[in-house]
């Protein structure tokens, strides 16, 4: 059950309307590191978890961050103001109100005619907002891990708003929001620590053999080595050794087939056969300036 409280968690005081302003913020109310795609992270994952206290802060995360889709909502709102009144009430001329919604260059005028300056769900580019957004896979360690990234990538949005507005009631706002994915991520990370053992991902074990090995499949100037590819943890494996399979077979793809398999797979191959000693001419060839003579091994189309 949810019951709306119509205060803002925090509270929004915009100095000015900034139509092009409105339209970066819709980063964080329709994309991919946004607010509504956090929720319905969190929110299905809680009524997916089995572990009580996970679940009580995956619900409690995904309420929240539903506030915060209120909070930047309203800002994008408020920044549309002005141009949504000018726009429904064509108060100027076509040209002046074209002007004065597009601003330096910017898109808002696509989310004006379209949505009325309301807030919509897409991003700053247009794109329709899509549950592709959400990538849980129902493994705790691994979600959580997920968790962590989702937040830091929406920490690095919120940073980049704050960079390109003077508004001190809009960067007060999105600082309260920025620091706010700092508080969830480390939640998220104190929980994932909280599962013993949390790595790697799932229940199964990696193969011994291959999981401290270290490809150098990128070789030449810039190679380095450090903690990651360093001796103490891993088997380096480079230049010529790389060469051979990892599993140490020939490295050919083999299937069993039966009998009948055999048979129509051979007269597959058979029928499609390719002759190497035929050299026909192209359409790309005929379409050449002058066109191309034609040799006694090449056929005309």
């Amino acid at each position: 059950m949810f019951v709306h409280n119509k205060r803002l968690q925090y509270t929004v005081r915009v100095n000015e309307t900034n139509p092009g302003l409105a339209n970066l913020m819709l980063e964080q109310f329709g994309g991919p590191q946004g607010e509504l795609a956090a929720a319905c992270r969190y929110f299905t994952q809680a009524l997916g978890e089995d572990d009580p206290g996970r679940k009580d802060m995956l619900l409690d995360i995904a309420t929240e961050e539903l506030s915060h889709l209120e909070i930047i909502g309203t800002i994008v709102a408020m920044l549309n103001k002005g141009a949504k009144g000018r726009l429904a009430e064509a108060t100027e001329e076509e040209g002046e109100i074209y002007r004065s919604i597009t601003g330096a260059g910017n898109d808002s005028h696509v989310t004006q005619v379209l949505y009325g300056g309301g807030p919509a769900l897409v991003n700053s580019g247009g794109q329709l907002w899509n549950a592709g957004y959400i990538d849980s896979i129902g493994e705790p360690t691994a979600d959580l891990r997920s968790n962590i990234a989702a937040e830091a990538r929406a920490k690095i949005i919120y940073e980049r708003l704050i960079n390109v507005t003077d508004d001190p009631g809009v960067k007060e706002a999105l600082g309260f929001l920025m620091t706010r994915e700092v508080s969830h991520l480390r939640s998220f990370e104190k929980a994932l620590y909280a599962i013993s053992p949390n790595f790697p991902p799932g229940k199964l074990p990696p193969d011994p053999r291959y999981a401290s090995v270290y490809f150098n499949m990128s070789q030449g100037a810039g190679d380095m080595r450090g903690s990651w590819n360093s001796d103490d943890n891993f088997e380096y494996v480079s230049e010529g050794e790389q060469n051979d399979s990892a599993d140490s077979g020939e490295g050919d793809a083999t299937v069993e087939l039966d009998t009948d398999e055999v048979t129509v797979v051979n007269a597959m191959a058979l029928r499609t056969r390719s002759d190497p000693d035929v050299n026909p001419v192209t359409g790309a060839e005929l379409g050449e300036e002058g066109g191309m003579a034609l040799d006694d091994t090449q056929s005309s189309v």
